[in-house]
């Protein structure tokens, strides 16, 4: 009897192939190239009326790319939210825990250190002036008020909310989002497993609500890094670091756009490695934050506009 035994070349072009086949389905499966497609693919059906309704993700275009925030080199912001009371911008810091007051442009106007926090990971601006951070490792949401004056925060001092997942580790909530529209706190978990998660939030001297998942099967991505509310069209828009994507679900937390934080996609000369936090201002306009300290603006404009580039 005899074995038949491939040549040495067509062995090597065998394994070859094996091997960019794995790779292949990896990445299909890994980033879900797949789901991308599908609703890229969706994304070309819809009409000028229903994009109005909508955020419209495919619409922007990054105007300012990559600019460092001063001072801030040696830091890890996390979260972003804006305040119309303010018109400017707070981000957390997690290395060294601060609450960083931001203007529009990404400058530094005061910092606030969090006292006895341990890893905060995402901040949101709630109603009637209040603030509130999620500490991803000690698994909670603390809630305050600033003043102008406000230079320090301690954590044994504010009103805190047990999120629960007591072995979540470092794949606890990263996202939070407010819903006016319901009086509710979106909470995003990063991964292990991922999902969006509501919780009723009444004002400042009623007790907070159970809770719940929001049903969102369909989100084709690995981790989830920050949440955006949009009171205009009551979606929310979903930030991936991982996958490098931004993505708008609607209220059942069903994909509606998404846009590709890849370099050369939407204005961008260079990918948003480490996208972190994002949040919208009033006139629609998207800011992201990615580690260690640089800051994003999009909006929506034409195509062929140029992006301003940092200093």
């Amino acid at each position: 009897m005899s074995i038949w035994i491939a040549p040495r070349g067509r062995l090597y072009r065998l394994l070859l192939l094996v091997v960019l086949l794995a790779a292949g389905l990896f990445s299909v499966s890994y980033l879900h190239w797949d789901d991308r497609l599908f609703y890229w693919a969706k994304e070309q059906r819809v009409g000028a009326a229903e994009q109005a309704q909508s955020i419209w993700l495919p619409g922007y275009r990054a105007v300012l790319q990559g600019k460092p925030v001063q001072g801030l080199e040696d830091d890890e912001l996390s979260g972003l939210t804006y305040s119309a009371e303010t018109n400017t911008l707070f981000t957390v810091s997690g290395k060294r825990p601060q609450l960083i007051e931001l203007t529009l442009k990404g400058e530094v106007m005061r910092r606030i250190d969090l006292h006895g926090f341990a890893n905060p990971e995402g901040v949101e601006m709630l109603s009637g002036g209040r603030l509130a951070i999620i500490d991803e490792r000690k698994r909670t949401l603390t809630t305050f008020k600033l003043s102008a004056l406000t230079h320090s925060l301690e954590f044994t001092d504010l009103a805190s909310y047990d999120l629960g997942f007591a072995d979540a580790g470092n794949k606890g909530f990263e996202g939070i989002a407010w819903d006016g529209r319901n009086e509710r706190v979106l909470l995003g978990k990063e991964r292990g497993p991922l999902g969006l998660f509501s919780l009723p939030f009444p004002g400042e001297e009623g007790a907070a609500g159970t809770l719940q998942p929001i049903a969102s099967g369909h989100l084709f991505l690995r981790d989830i890094s920050s949440l955006s509310y949009d009171a205009r069209t009551g979606h929310a828009l979903v930030l991936s670091d991982e996958s490098r994507l931004l993505l708008e679900v609607d209220e059942q937390g069903e994909p509606v756009s998404f846009i590709s934080l890849a370099g050369g996609m939407n204005g961008l000369q260079r990918g948003i490695a480490q996208a972190e936090g994002v949040t919208m201002d009033a006139a629609g306009n998207i800011y992201i934050v990615s580690e260690p300290n640089l800051f994003y603006v999009l909006r929506k404009e034409p195509a062929s506009a140029p992006p301003a580039q940092a200093d």
